[in-house]
């Protein structure tokens, strides 16, 4: 399913224009980004949970030259389903 597609759905489920839909959906988003950003985790009941976890640095192999690298720590979104998600 593409944005446009959920902007149609939310559209559609909540008797929105689609105007108002994609505004509902984008402020959804940019708030679920922002709170990422500043290291909360999103919780949303019967859905899933959105946390930021830290990847440590690691030792990897360029594929075209075989040497090894090192691949600097970082911070990466992680995203558990709860467990009656699409059920």
């Amino acid at each position: 399913m593409t944005k446009s597609e959920l902007v149609n759905e939310i559209a559609a489920k909540a008797a929105l224009n689609k105007v108002a839909a994609k505004a509902a959906l984008d402020a959804c988003l940019e708030s679920i980004s922002q709170a990422l950003a500043n290291d909360d985790k999103v919780q949303l009941i019967g859905f899933g949970t959105f946390s930021v976890v830290e990847k440590p640095e690691r030792t990897g192999v360029n594929p075209l030259t075989k040497q090894k690298i090192v691949v600097p720590a970082r911070k990466a979104v992680k995203f558990k389903p709860a467990a009656d998600l699409g059920k």
